[in-house]
């Protein structure tokens, strides 16, 4: 059960990294740290870029100290397998029905952004590593997927420090070579179609989360329990799935998710001020 959980974990990682790209801190970035920003600011690039993804692997490791911490914890308790594989599997099923926002109910967020005036008042690596520190870090900024909680609780049930520690570090790894997605804007033009494009992806990417933590959580049913019981499980799962699908259809015909909306206001373009 620990090496599935584990290699869930490992998952849960990536996607919930990826997945946090399409927060408004996450789109910040890929308007303020660019060719045509760094440019504006007299700095190079490929420099900044390269402290925002150090800043972002140092903040992973910091937030994968915590988790080691908790793993020690729960390697102290020596919980048996089938405690430790029905708390994942029930913390994967609560944060893929707060990612599907089912009756309108998800997991408290954390509405904060970088501050901007570091762009004006220090050299390019302190605020490219300062913002990657902070957005690597998972909790220092907007949350957008419960994801996030959701690596926290497997990297403790992995009652392994060193793997926790790993995770917390691949999550920033990936967090900030996201930044790299924006290498390619060096003009106005440019900037207004990447994130046009970018919020034409934005859920998608959030039903690819929820698909891998439904996938998740019925792998780890499997390794519980029979088989009789994992397809009333799966089944559960499946109708939770068909509930956030129709509540999402029923929000776009209202109108685009609010965590959905991506937006570039003008004159960012210029590099000047990322958006807030």
């Amino acid at each position: 059960m620990t090496i599935v959980i584990t290699a869930v974990a490992f998952a849960t990682a990536i996607v919930a990294a990826l997945r946090s790209t399409w927060s408004p801190c996450g789109l910040s970035m890929l308007s303020t740290i660019t060719p045509i920003g760094e440019h504006g600011r007299g700095n190079r690039y490929r420099t900044t870029a390269a402290w925002f993804v150090v800043g972002a692997v140092l903040g992973g490791a910091t937030l994968g100290a915590s988790m080691a911490a908790l793993a020690a914890g729960v390697h102290a308790l020596r919980l048996s397998p089938a405690v430790a594989g029905s708390i994942a599997a029930g913390a994967l099923a609560i944060a893929a029905l707060s990612d599907l926002e089912v009756g309108g109910v998800h997991l408290p967020g954390h509405h904060r952004q970088v501050n901007e005036r570091w762009l004006d008042r220090f050299r390019a690596w302190v605020y490219g590593a300062g913002f990657g520190w902070q957005i690597g870090t998972g909790l220092g900024t907007y949350i957008m997927t419960a994801a996030v909680y959701l690596l926290i609780l497997l990297g403790a049930l992995t009652a392994s420090p060193a793997a926790a520690l790993v995770l917390g570090s691949l999550f920033g790894l990936v967090r900030g070579l996201c930044v790299l997605l924006g290498r390619r804007i060096t003009s106005p033009g440019a900037l207004q179609e990447f994130h046009r494009r970018f919020a034409e992806v934005g859920p998608r990417a959030r039903n690819g989360v929820v698909a891998v933590e439904l996938a998740a959580c019925t792998a780890i049913l499997g390794a519980l329990w029979p088989p009789a019981a994992l397809v009333l499980g799966t089944s559960a799962l499946t109708a939770a799935a068909l509930v956030g699908v129709r509540a999402a259809a029923g929000r776009r015909r209202a109108g685009s998710s609010p965590s959905d909306r991506c937006q570039v206001r003008p004159g960012v373009s210029a590099g000047a001020t990322a958006p807030r």
